[in-house]
């Protein structure tokens, strides 16, 4: 039997998410991301057990979200609360009794009964485990595919007349959710939890959470074209949507006198890029800067 099929028949799933056994998918699913934000290692990095606690949290979701899985654990978990019942109800009179031949008998049948449950729900988990990776690899060689493609798709539009920036500043949004401000979860929004929503549209350069005012994000994007993913579809937590709107960097569509632009920009020396670089990393840190001062000053006449 596996160390770590053994490991979680020992837990109680049900009682680490806080739910009932009768919990729907979209209830474990919910109860998850809950306690998952509480007790993340990066947000508790005092306790040494927040990842082992993380971890646990994962393995639950992972079993009590697939059928075939839960069912196995679930007959598991029936059959202990069963035995620990009888011995319950056992006196000291009975527990004298349990050395008659059919008494033992019994309970060896129970106990062969319980381990044929704890194989078949380790094969469960095995397999869950087994399927689960193979789909995870698939679906994240597809994304990469699909990022590469795009990439390219840009890359071809950006050598000819088409869409252009504003400026040549960085891709900027600004992200806003509901958040009371008793709120310790922040709504339910960490930057690292933004920055796994929103690298599936490409690479993000950076995400700064607002710590003074609460629901409120600035991300910045290496491309146009991943802002414009984020704007154009990515809508956040069901039950506690995001709002995304342009900051800086909007594009826009370039008049056709314009369409000979792009190739004296391509052709610009070394020297030009490199101020132009600059530029931009100067704007971003303003716009930074300019962030944080306004939460100061909300913090000051809070």
């Amino acid at each position: 039997m596996s160390g770590k099929a053994k490991d979680i028949l020992k837990l109680d799933l049900y009682g680490l998410l806080g739910i009932e056994n009768t919990a729907t998918t979209k209830e474990i699913k919910k109860a998850y991301r809950k306690k998952a934000l509480t007790c993340h290692p990066d947000k508790n990095p005092d306790n040494p057990k927040a990842a082992e606690l993380f971890h646990q949290l994962s393995q639950a979701l992972e079993v009590l979200t697939d059928a075939a899985a839960k069912a196995a654990y679930d007959k598991v978990r029936a059959a202990k609360k069963q035995a620990e019942e009888r011995n319950r109800k056992l006196d000291d009179k009975r527990k004298k009794m349990k050395l008659d031949l059919e008494a033992r008998e019994q309970q060896a049948e129970a106990h062969a009964q319980e381990e044929l449950e704890k194989r078949r729900a380790e094969e469960e988990i095995n397999r869950l485990r087994e399927e689960g990776s193979r789909l995870l690899e698939e679906e994240q060689r597809r994304i990469r595919e699909r990022i590469q493609r795009e990439r390219e798709e840009q890359q071809n539009r950006d050598s000819g007349p088409g869409r252009c920036s504003r400026s040549n500043v960085t891709p900027k949004l600004k992200l806003k959710w509901k958040c009371k401000k008793d709120d310790d979860t922040n709504g339910g929004y960490c930057q690292e939890f933004i920055l796994q929503l929103l690298q599936k549209y490409g690479d993000v350069l950076n995400v700064m959470v607002s710590s003074k005012k609460k629901g409120i994000a600035l991300v910045e994007f290496a491309t146009v074209r991943a802002a414009e993913r984020a704007v154009m579809y990515e809508r956040g937590l069901s039950e506690n949507p995001l709002k995304v709107s342009w900051l800086e960097g909007q594009p826009e569509v370039a008049p056709a006198s314009q369409s000979t632009q792009g190739s004296l920009i391509t052709e610009r020396d070394y020297e030009s890029v490199v101020l132009m670089k600059m530029r931009q990393a100067a704007e971003r840190q303003r716009l930074i800067e300019q962030m944080q001062k306004e939460d100061d000053e909300e913090g000051a006449t809070s």
